[in-house]
């Protein structure tokens, strides 16, 4: 529990303003089309729940000293992690020698190049 207080401390403004996210519309009907709950962690509580394990293994392993955050500063290939990890599945591999399945690993990595795109425009 102190670990989830502790992040909560540390977020910032900036973290969770939401007038930076892309798809932030005030319009209320508009915001009816994208069903963050219903159309998503309704659909997939347990795989999303797998990814944000995703996110916490490795920000224990490249920044264990600081608050979770995405640090694009480690890793810029997401297309071809997601494929490794990919590949690795279909070996029949699992799991990744740090206990987190390679499928969360490859949702994790195309999150990130969706993210990526989707603020390119």
């Amino acid at each position: 529990m102190d670990s989830v207080k502790k992040y909560y401390e540390t977020r910032t403004d900036k973290d969770v303003n939401q007038k930076d996210w892309k798809f932030n519309p005030s319009d209320y009907n508009k915001r009816k089309e994208y069903p963050m709950y219903s159309g998503l962690l309704k659909y997939f509580p347990n795989a999303l729940m797998e990814v944000s394990n995703c996110s916490y293994v490795g920000q224990q392993q490249h920044n264990p000293d600081k608050p979770l955050a995405w640090d694009r500063s480690k890793s810029g290939d997401e297309l071809d992690a997601m494929l490794r990890h990919l590949t690795d599945h279909a070996k029949g591999i699992e799991f990744d020698t740090d206990g987190v399945r390679h499928l969360s690993k490859c949702v994790w990595r195309l999150l990130a190049i969706l993210e990526k795109t989707i603020e390119k425009q």
